[in-house]
């Protein structure tokens, strides 16, 4: 048992834990000891610190509320056990394989720009087709680590290159608030602050909010090139047991129109 935590104080920071986690999953605990198998009572007992979990009780618990990777460590540790999953940097040799399948995957959607990204959105890697689309942002912006939501939006990165700025401004918020409830990332929190507060650029003060796309939410740029317009997916790796894997994600831009994909391939062409 970890000797800085009392068994009752290590009852208690697991249990407020793992109800701190169920709350946010909107989850009863009727309906989390459905889905884990064990009885209402054991888990209020639980929750309330007047019983400790085994570590399998744990991961079980763990496992049913989607907790992600980095937590279930916390609530392993909270309890004196040794950390279950392993955090390693992308470079690390033991994740040479994944770090090749994001790079064939970025090269692979070329002329179409893609990145990859951590937990707090800072770029890790991209294909050459992003670079021409963010040339004109402040250097500073594009100084690593670059934090893709802060380019995208800050008054001296790409806010004044996107014509439909306000659904984009509301769709990438929306986004971020979700990770923020699911997550319950303080850093992630303070960055929606951050966004929140800056101002509109001069061509959307006026400009009229646009319908809603009945599809997508597209991104439109302005660019010396001409107006492009993207819509963008999301890829995750499906089963990490590392942290590091289990917090990346690729963003690809896919041409919303046939104008967009003959500007992207032409740019192609020109770097080659």
């Amino acid at each position: 048992m970890n000797s800085t935590l009392t068994l009752p104080e290590a009852q208690s920071t697991v249990g407020a834990l793992l109800r701190e986690w169920r709350q946010r999953r909107r989850m009863s605990q009727l309906d989390l000891a459905g889905e884990a198998d064990v009885s209402t009572r054991h888990l209020s007992f639980v929750e309330s610190g007047r019983s400790l979990p085994s570590r399998e009780m744990r991961m079980r618990l763990a496992e049913q509320l989607d907790v992600p990777l980095r937590e279930r460590n916390t609530l392993l540790v909270a309890a004196g056990y040794a950390p279950l999953y392993r955090e390693r940097a992308l470079a690390d040799p033991q994740l040479a394989a994944a770090r090749r399948a994001v790079d064939l995957v970025l090269k692979g959607h070329e002329p179409y720009p893609a990145l990859a990204v951590d937990r707090h959105w800072t770029m890790v890697a991209a294909n050459a087709a992003l670079a021409p689309l963010v040339a004109a942002a402040d250097a500073g912006l594009l100084a690593p680590p670059v934090n893709v939501l802060r380019l995208s939006m800050h008054p001296r990165g790409l806010a004044d290159s996107i014509d439909n700025w306000h659904e984009w401004r509301a769709h990438l918020l929306a986004r971020l608030r979700r990770q923020v409830d699911v997550s319950g990332d303080a850093t992630l929190a303070a960055l929606l602050v951050e966004l929140e507060a800056y101002p509109a650029p001069a061509h959307a003060r006026n400009a009229t909010r646009g319908e809603p796309d009945p599809v997508l939410v597209p991104l439109k740029m302005r660019t010396p090139h001409g107006q492009l317009s993207f819509f963008s997916t999301t890829t995750v790796f499906g089963t990490p047991v590392d942290i590091t894997l289990s917090e990346l994600a690729i963003e690809a831009f896919f041409p919303a129109d046939d104008a967009t994909a003959r500007i992207l391939r032409g740019l192609a062409d020109a770097r080659r």
